[in-house]
């Protein structure tokens, strides 16, 4: 099997959303869908893509603003740690009430962190990597060398941990003992900015060195 990953950019924020692509048979996972449906729907019809599930890293409103038009469109489920559930219920502790769309999304699979999934014949490990948010967590694509990282780790910096539920020592714990366990050469596919790699983080990255 191929997998491919396409990356396209939304929001007010610029966050990233990946489409993680089962080449044979077009089934798409997509990951932090986040705002503007509209734009996810066009890129999905034009390539003629069959969603298989939405797969949450964490509940701030810029991952989440596109989910509940998207599961409901394509009867797909909704994937995200149980801690998480919380925050993304309640559309103040997730901001979306604050940029005047509020939004509560209730996922249907609750993850615990550490599961093997298989979706639409891609596998993938789930890191629980709190932190930035209570329940963050991370999707670890072992065939394709890719991590989508969320807003824990990004290219030379780590996420904010300012926000309800955050915590900055038990963010750093997650990115050393979950993240930096990955093979260096593993890609780091990050909710904002550029890609970047384990390898270049562990070296590099001033906030965890």
């Amino acid at each position: 099997m191929k997998i491919k990953v396409h990356k396209v950019m939304l929001g007010r924020v610029g966050t990233n959303c990946y489409f993680v692509i089962n080449q044979e048979t077009k089934e798409v996972l997509i990951f932090d869908s986040a705002d503007r449906a509209d734009v996810i729907v066009g890129i999905i019809e034009k390539d003629e893509l069959q969603p298989r599930a939405i797969l949450l890293t964490h509940g701030h409103f810029d991952h989440i603003m596109a989910v509940n038009i998207l599961a409901e469109k394509y009867k797909i489920p909704v994937y995200a740690h149980e801690d998480e559930a919380e925050l993304l219920k309640d559309s103040n502790m997730n901001a979306s009430a604050k940029v005047g769309t509020a939004v509560s999304v209730l996922p249907t699979n609750l993850l615990k962190g550490g599961e093997k999934l298989t979706i639409a014949g891609i596998a993938m490990k789930v890191l629980y990597t709190p932190g930035h948010t209570k329940g963050g967590v991370c999707y670890y694509i072992p065939e394709a060398k890719k991590v989508i990282s969320g807003d824990t780790l990004f290219a030379d910096s780590i996420g904010r941990t300012d926000l309800p539920t955050g915590n900055y020592s038990t963010l750093l714990q997650s990115i050393r003992t979950k993240l930096f366990a990955l093979e260096d050469s593993t890609e780091v596919l990050p909710g904002h900015g550029e890609a970047t790699t384990i390898g270049h983080e562990k070296k590099y990255n001033p906030f965890v060195n």
